[in-house]
């Protein structure tokens, strides 16, 4: 974080200053036990600001059902705290919306303050939707959360409006710009700045964290949430290119507040009517209005592009992640499962087997002499012969059952619903297929032999773990190497040898 930089705009004189009557309404806002009179008095004492809030609450973006005449009159309709709100917004605008200051380069205000009421509409708006007390502090978070842009325009100049300019309208991107040449971001200079100006809590957390509303006090984090959306919504009016942000915006809408297609179409159509009311209140100049239908006709078929997009996106992560996990559980060299995959198949089938009395048979296959392959001919041989008897391992097992390459030259079938006697007689017929096949290397045919060990739990639960089949099937193995190679051995088990395993 710059802190150089933040102390620098901190007491720069281009640093948007508070208006005498912006800073006793903070003062008020700050007053738990506010008497209705004061707020009354304090607004009347500007004519200005008096006519502006009268026009505001009689204007269709309230929609009363009656004229409001005076200050009072508003306070007993609206509420302390809506009167408040629109006190402090109006005079916090007064120097924030005026004439660009002597020495400070020329800005697009017209598209910056475009995207932010557009964004406290909505704010104020979403608020309404999900029953949260705090909209008129959504409106006015809504239009003051990236007042750090104006802050860094002001006091950084042109240097920052070539990052701004370079963003194209994407405030993620503006962050990460700004980030990497400033070391800082508006978020974290309107942070900076809400605390400057003493805003009360309801305004500087949506200003501080509503681009990460995780990180805000939970007491107000729904309200940042909502400051968090509206300005997704403010991208959609505001951007030269809507089409991603109405994406966005319905995701969020969706994910965030269970709306339903329908009501985030009918919210933001609501939002494009009621911000030209809003505009117009706040004196903001928004240039050329657009409808929410009309800006979605436009963007129409890039939105159908970037559906296509998306879908053929989620196609390929699909195929990605499937193609990642059978990487995991696939040995490279031969194809079949490796080890981390028959273990936890092994152990499953197991515990099945165990429970309901089912047989299930393993088989150890070892490749005789494999060293002296591997020293004769070279490894490149070896691998062709690993690869060789992995074949036809993998023509040899049903569906249900499942073949692995143990480690080295050793593999592993698992058949379920296999008794001992049928695991016996398929382990003979590997063997000999094996035997019978030869394999052609560049300049030689090679033949080789396996030694296989057999065990069974035969609808029994003579097994009481795992491993001591296992065990059995190892044991037999060894039997089968001691015996000459080139045969099966099947483990035959007393029950007090196979326990004691």
């Amino acid at each position: 974080m710059n802190h150089a930089l933040l102390d620098r705009l901190k007491h720069s004189p281009q640093l948007p200053t508070l208006p005498a009557i912006a800073i006793q309404a903070l003062e008020l806002t700050r007053k738990e036990n506010i008497n209705i009179n004061e707020i009354a008095d304090l607004i009347a004492n500007d004519p200005a600001l008096s006519a502006k809030i009268l026009k505001t609450v009689n204007s269709p973006f309230y929609g009363l059902p009656r004229r409001v005449s005076t200050i009072s009159h508003a306070l007993v309709i609206l509420g302390l705290q809506a009167i408040k709100m629109l006190a402090l917004g109006f005079s916090l605008l007064t120097d924030l919306k005026g004439n660009t200051p002597i020495g400070v380069p020329p800005f697009d205000y017209i598209a910056f303050w475009k995207r932010s009421i557009y964004s406290a509409v909505a704010a104020r708006l979403i608020a309404s939707k999900i029953d949260l007390l705090q909209q008129e502090e959504a409106f006015l978070a809504g239009l003051l959360a990236d007042i750090g842009i104006l802050c860094l325009h002001r006091v950084v100049g042109n240097d920052y409006d070539e990052i701004y300019a370079k963003a194209t309208g994407d405030p993620q991107a503006l962050i990460e710009l700004t980030r990497g040449a400033l070391d800082v971001d508006h978020v974290a200079v309107g942070a900076m700045l809400a605390e400057h100006w003493q805003l009360p809590p309801v305004l500087a957390e949506p200003i501080t964290h509503h681009h990460d509303p995780a990180k805000a006090d939970p007491l107000l984090k729904s309200l940042v949430e909502v400051v968090h959306a509206a300005l997704i919504v403010g991208s959609v009016f505001a951007s030269e290119n809507p089409a991603c942000h109405i994406l966005s915006v319905r995701k969020e809408m969706a994910e965030r507040f269970k709306f339903s297609p329908e009501d985030t179409e009918s919210l933001l159509a609501e939002i494009g009517t009621s911000t030209r009311e809003a505009a117009k209140l706040f004196e903001l100049n928004i240039g050329q209005y657009r409808s929410y239908q009309e800006i979605l006709d436009e963007a129409q078929q890039t939105l159908i592009q970037l559906s296509l997009q998306s879908q053929q996106q989620v196609q390929t992560i699909k195929k990605e992640n499937e193609t990642l996990l059978v990487r995991a559980i696939t040995d490279p060299l031969t194809g079949l499962a490796n080890r981390a995959r028959f273990d936890e198949f092994f152990n499953d089938q197991f515990a099945l087997a165990f429970k309901f009395q089912r047989p299930l048979a393993i088989l150890f296959i070892d490749i005789d002499l494999f060293k002296e392959v591997n020293d004769t001919h070279g490894h490149q041989a070896g691998d062709e012969v690993l690869q060789h008897v992995g074949r036809l391992l993998k023509r040899a097992v049903r569906n249900i059952d499942l073949a692995a390459r143990y480690g080295g030259e050793e593999f592993v079938l698992l058949l379920t619903e296999t008794d001992s006697h049928a695991a016996a007689q398929a382990a003979d017929r590997i063997r000999l297929a094996v035997e019978a096949e030869p394999i052609a290397l560049e300049d030689q045919v090679l033949r080789v032999t396996v030694s296989i060990g057999v065990a069974g739990t035969d609808r029994t639960r003579i097994f009481m773990h795992a491993s001591q089949l296992t065990n059995a099937a190892d044991r037999a193995l060894y039997a089968a190497k001691t015996a000459g190679r080139n045969c099966v051995r099947l483990f035959r088990p007393t029950p007090q040898a196979a326990a004691a395993k």
